[in-house]
């Protein structure tokens, strides 16, 4: 996710570092020289390239930037839904910290187990949905070793939520927790199981690829056929436009590919590696160990 204070008016015009042009470059080039050819040639040779009226391109792109409209919401959606999910499962850690000190003492030993594997969970959730090994990014020793106990199973961070559910019915068998408690605590990692079956619900299910094939292919097609429609008005300006309205429509189409997969590496996608520390330096704070340090954005990017 990139993370950058706004820069100023100039800066913000030419600024490339969390831009989308890199990615789009080679369709605004070939739309550029597109247009530069089809200028040479209405110039040089007149009557091979005859004047069209841009009324039915202005239908055109209007049509073309609602779909992309509509595209681009429901990709932010799914964004924003990924992150909202994210932030319940912190609130979710902290509440589960205060609960256990209710209900378990604030210096058993089995609160700092269960708050612990709050933390491996989260850990193990981010792997999953990033198809990585959960122990890269863990801080803690401790829990890269819990971690690698649930390497065999397909969902590891469901079989930690079953782990932390035997721990609540251990403490319930030897008079640890009362009847309240447990069923206070259990609903917390029933909030756990939410936000995990919500983020595997986004990753699992993608926008409809035939309605991101229409807005695709619509957007090449207008913007290859514009320069002929352009050229009369236009003259030698002719790919500067086409290389401007290539930039907006191909980079809204690429914006809304990376939004569309939040849990990924992309630079507009969640931080969730420092999501997770969060929720390890509020799991240390609770069990009043040194937290790790706070994640820093790399190059304005933070993972």
């Amino acid at each position: 996710m990139i993370v950058r204070s706004r820069p100023g008016a100039f800066r913000m015009l030419v600024t490339m570092h969390g831009s989308i042009v890199p990615q789009i470059l080679p369709q605004m080039l070939f739309a550029a020289i597109l247009g530069a050819v089809v200028a040479s040639l209405h110039i040089a040779y007149p009557s091979l390239m005859p004047a069209y009226s841009f009324a039915p391109f202005a239908v055109f792109g209007i049509s073309l930037s609602i779909f992309l409209g509509f595209r681009n919401n429901a990709a932010y959606d799914r964004w924003w839904e990924a992150r909202r999910q994210w932030g319940t499962l912190v609130a979710e850690v902290r509440n589960l910290a205060r609960a256990s000190t209710t209900f378990i003492g604030p210096d058993a030993p089995e609160r700092r187990h269960l708050l612990r594997m709050s933390s491996v969970f989260a850990h193990a959730l981010r792997a999953g949905l990033r198809h990585e090994e959960a122990e890269a990014e863990m801080q803690i020793a401790e829990d890269v070793a819990t971690m690698k106990t649930y390497r065999g199973f397909r969902t590891p961070a469901a079989a930690v939520l079953r782990s932390m559910g035997e721990d609540l019915y251990q403490m319930r068998v030897r008079g640890m927790l009362d009847l309240t408690g447990a069923r206070v605590l259990d609903e917390r990692l029933a909030g756990f199981a939410d936000v995990q079956a919500a983020c595997e619900r986004i990753s699992n299910t993608p926008l409809p690829f035939a309605y991101s094939l229409l807005v695709h292919r619509t957007a090449y097609v207008y913007c290859f056929l514009l320069p002929f429609a352009v050229v009369n008005t236009l003259g030698w300006l002719t790919p500067v436009f086409v290389a401007i309205v290539a930039y907006t429509f191909f980079g809204l189409d690429a914006l809304s590919e990376e939004l569309e997969e939040p849990f990924g590496r992309a630079d507009n996608d969640l931080a969730l590696n420092a999501l997770c520390r969060t929720i390890e330096i509020e799991v240390a704070e609770a069990t009043g160990e040194s937290p790790p340090a706070a994640p820093e954005p790399i190059g304005y990017v933070l993972d």
